[in-house]
Parts: C-alpha cells; structure tokens; sequence
C-alpha cells in the first residue's frame, strides 16, 4: 500500500490524528499538504516531514471559510502540483445536554464538520476531475456515525451527515474514478478526547476514571483506546485502494465497540 507520486490534503493536520495520516502518507511517497487552523504548528509538521525527505507544504486553512478553503487548496496545487486525496479530518467537539446546547454552538460545531466537508470536497474534487487519475476523498467520522452518546447532539448529527456525504461523493465520483470512503474511530486519546474527559464527569456526576471505563470504553472488546497509528493506517489503506470496489464505505476502527 503505497502512495507514490501522490498530492494529499490533510485538514486538522497539525496535531493528533491528522498530523500522524500525514506523517504515514509522507513516509509511504505522498506529497502531502498540512492544512490547519494553526499556521505555525502546520508549519512546524510540513518541516519535521521535509527533514525526513518527504515533499510537504504547510498551508493555513479554516474549513468553515469558503474563500480560504479556495485559496488553500489552489495554493497546494501551486505548491505540490496537484491534489489526489483529501483527508477531511478538521474537527472540534462541544458536550452540553441537549437542553442547554445553544444554537451558536451547534451551528459551529456543523460548520466545522460538516461546512469543511462539503467546502474541502468541492475544491478537491474539481482539481481530481480536471486531472483526470481519479482520487480518494476521506472523511473523518466516528462511531458517532453510527451510535449516540449522551451530551453530544450537534456532534453526532454532523458524523452522520458526513456518512450521508460519502455516498453521494461515491456515486458522483464514480465516472472520474474518484472515491469516498469514512472512517469511523471510536476514543482515541487525542488533545480533543482528554478535554472531553472532565466535561463529561461534571455533567454526569462521576469521576474523571468512570468516564474513561465506563463511558468512553466500555463497549469495547479489550477496554483500550484506537491510536492515532490504527486511524492512520486504515486512511493509508483506503487511500490505496484504486478501484470503485471499495467507496460509499464507512470503516469502523473502535476495538468492537461499534460492530456492522
């Protein structure tokens, strides 16, 4: 599963599970694009990537701005010579009881998600359809795109409307040989998970350990948390995967807690 010759955007790219799909693509040939909110952490990433040998370019994106996801994703092209995958992967998590939620937030959590999705798609796939090699599209979802957890409303609706946005991208892309899969981690302990963990106790009444046994794990198989590496992984694998065989797909990688 190479990725030789490649031009990947990753959003989200500066830290935790974007960071790492980049370094993975990087180390296995891709060109690869840090795009994030965070400019100089995406700059920082972009040079650890070069050090190593790989091509990289970092790139100041806010997915939820249209003009600046134009501008960022001509700028990769300018930058890279192309785009071949996007990795959708920018993300942020808001936890209120569905009574106190307040509109600001939801609609910001939808715009980060959702908003970038479709924004990140649309520029993306204009370039893949004009090259004509085809690509792969990859959104970042979660087991909350197929479950629900107490407290995050707006967050389960935008992972599962990105589910919804897969399958369309697959039927569309399909003529262009460009493909849309989701992958669907459950916990991994990410700077975004460890801000959730005293969240949920005070909102629940319990300790910051149940919340971790008992909310966030239990469903699994072993009690363990999916890796940055696991996540990355299956995004190199479905970025691999050339063919129409495998798109409209949501992947499931949470140690059994969610089982298709």
């Amino acid at each position: 599963m190479r990725l030789d010759g490649k031009v990947a955007i990753v959003t989200g790219a500066a830290s935790g599970i974007g960071k790492r799909i980049a370094e993975v693509y990087a180390e296995n040939g891709a060109a690869v694009a840090i795009a994030d909110l965070n400019l100089a952490g995406a700059q920082a990433v972009a040079d650890e990537l070069k050090a190593k040998g790989a091509r990289a370019t970092a790139v100041a994106m806010d997915v939820t701005d249209e003009a600046a996801v134009i501008a960022g994703v001509a700028q990769v092209v300018k930058d890279l010579g192309g785009v071949d995958i996007l990795i959708s992967n920018a993300g942020i998590q808001i936890v209120n009881p569905i009574e106190n939620y307040s509109f600001a937030d939801w609609k910001k959590m939808q715009a980060i998600h959702v908003d970038g999705a479709f924004l990140t798609t649309r520029e993306c796939i204009k370039q893949m359809y004009a090259a004509g090699k085809g690509g792969s599209i990859i959104y970042m979802g979660s087991v909350h795109s197929k479950e629900a957890s107490k407290l995050k409303s707006a967050y389960v609706a935008a992972k599962h409307a990105l589910v919804g946005l897969a399958k369309v991208v697959a039927k569309e892309g399909a003529a262009h040989g460009v493909r849309a899969n989701v992958i669907c981690p459950g916990f991994v302990r990410t700077p975004l998970v460890e801000k959730q963990i005293p969240e949920q106790a005070k909102e629940l009444g319990i300790s910051e350990a149940d919340v971790i046994k008992n909310v966030m794990l239990k469903e699994t198989v072993d009690g363990e948390f999916t890796t940055v590496d696991d996540v990355a992984q299956c995004a190199l694998f479905l970025a691999a995967f050339e063919t129409n065989a495998l798109t409209g797909q949501s992947l499931v990688v949470s140690h059994g807690w969610f089982m298709q």
